[in-house]
């Protein structure tokens, strides 16, 4: 009797607490099936999850922006300074890019102050350090720059802190220091600036409160998507401009500056994604460890590049207003035209001296390979078309069949003509003996080729001579 009566109890207790779980269900969610009904339940698996997600935060509360359009206008006109971002990768040319910021008398510029961040906390991946680089142009665009004892290892910054230090005009001019005149278009006499006095880092703080605009050049942004928020962010009031430069000559620079560019390219390696299938690897048959690092590192950045493409094409008005796109090549070789396109975009004013600058940093003397990080007037048509002479075959092909959907979207042809290899073709000396040689050439180009003889007590030796002064060995 006493074990039926428990039964019952407890059954009664069951059934009491099911019915307190679900009264808060029922008044929570009792409109939740109608929402359900309109919105559907299926789901189109995203081809891309990393670009619609970037595409789904762009339009996050697209309706409260559009909305407060007239506050978020309030908000910029009140704001005293403009940040310019230059966003660039390694040997696009974006040292003499941001060198022409660098020299207006109106912009606070700033050489890649990522670095530090890069250097501190190798060999960790390019991805996983991107919250940290935003979180520091943040600072940087304030005028705050004790983020950078997070990174230099000393407390005591000073002015020779910074990564590039000698070559800032702010740093170099009095009142910091009386090795340049700001107001004087041309670039630091860096030997002469580095005997100046360091300075602390907040006498630099107070110039940098000074100017107008702010421009940080940098590239170790890997793709657009890190800068969105600080787009969206009113008071910060972020302007992107990004480089692009013909791919062959991206790769062609790297190699050149291959030993510089170990670790940076080790850190991109390591932020592609396990599920990633880098099949096609910039990877020839035969080579050390570094060519391969620095090669492969190329294809991930073309990939980033059609990444950020695509997320402009696709881009609310408010981003594409706040972007410009330029080709390093266009500016070499139109520099003045380029010169004021930029500047209108950056509502600065050009000038007689500025222009003069831009001309004769593009009309150098020779292409200045030897010395690929220092910045100095270059041939620009030798420049551009270095890669042609410089690149072996299969790095040619390479780079168009794997960088070829970025190249179609910049305007990069590929070569009229496939290079081959040939193994031993005949050829006629003056004296009509038929010789072999053995090298490279581009079909329909061997007219390009003279052959230099050479004899020596009746043995005849020589070499195959290219107008560029590139020989190959003939046997």
């Amino acid at each position: 009797m006493k074990r039926r009566l428990h039964k019952k109890y407890l059954v009664l207790i069951l059934a009491y607490s099911g019915l307190l779980l679900m009264i808060p269900y029922v008044l929570d969610y009792r409109d939740k099936p109608v929402e359900r009904a309109k919105q559907g339940f299926t789901q189109q698996q995203p081809r891309c999850p990393d670009l619609e997600r970037t595409v789904a935060l762009l339009w996050d509360n697209g309706e409260k922006l559009n909305g407060s359009h007239q506050k978020v206008s309030a908000v910029n006109q009140i704001q005293s300074q403009v940040h310019i971002y230059v966003h660039a990768t390694w040997r696009t040319g974006s040292s003499f890019f941001g060198e022409l910021f660098n020299q207006h008398p109106d912009v606070f510029y700033l050489y890649e102050p990522m670095w530090h961040i890069w250097q501190a906390l190798y060999p960790g991946d390019g991805e996983s350090l991107q919250g940290a680089v935003r979180d520091m142009m943040n600072a940087l665009y304030r005028c705050d720059f004790s983020v950078l004892k997070m990174y230099a290892g000393s407390q005591n910054l000073t002015t020779s802190s910074l990564f590039g230090w000698k070559m800032n005009k702010v740093i170099c001019s009095e009142p910091l220091c009386n090795a340049h005149k700001r107001h004087e278009i041309g670039l630091v006499n860096q030997d002469k600036c580095s005997k100046c006095q360091k300075r602390n880092i907040r006498e630099l703080e107070r110039e940098c409160k000074k100017y107008p605009m702010i421009v940080i050049k940098g590239v170790r942004v890997l793709d657009l998507s890190t800068l969105v928020p600080l787009v969206k962010d009113p008071t910060i009031n972020l302007k992107i401009v990004q480089l692009f430069r013909d791919p062959r000559a991206v790769h062609n620079s790297r190699m050149k500056s291959k030993q510089a560019l170990v670790k940076e390219s080790i850190q991109v390696l390591r932020s592609k994604k396990q599920s990633d299938k880098y099949k096609r690897l910039l990877v020839p048959s035969r080579v050390n460890r570094v060519d391969s690092y620095v090669s492969s590192a190329m294809e991930i950045i073309c990939d980033n590049w059609l990444s950020d493409l695509m997320l402009i094409k696709n881009s609310p008005p408010w981003l594409k207003n706040n972007y410009l796109q330029m080709r390093y090549e266009d500016l070499v070789l139109q520099p003045l035209v380029e010169l004021q396109k930029l500047y209108l975009f950056s509502n600065l004013s050009s000038s007689a001296p500025l222009e003069k600058f831009a001309l004769n940093m593009t009309h150098g003397q020779g292409y200045s390979s030897l010395k690929p990080f220092q910045i100095s007037s270059r041939d620009a048509k030798e420049a551009i078309n270095a890669w042609r002479e410089r690149l072996s075959v299969d790095q040619i092909n390479q780079v168009e069949a794997y960088c070829s959907e970025v190249m179609r979207h910049l305007g990069y042809q590929k070569a009229a003509k496939k290079l081959k290899y040939v193994t031993k073709p005949r050829l006629r000396t003056q004296g009509g003996i038929r010789k072999q040689a053995i090298g490279m050439w581009s079909t329909g180009s061997c007219q390009a080729w003279t052959l230099v003889d050479r004899k020596n007590e009746g043995r005849e030796s020589g070499q195959l001579q290219h107008p560029t002064d590139k020989p190959l060995t003939w046997v």
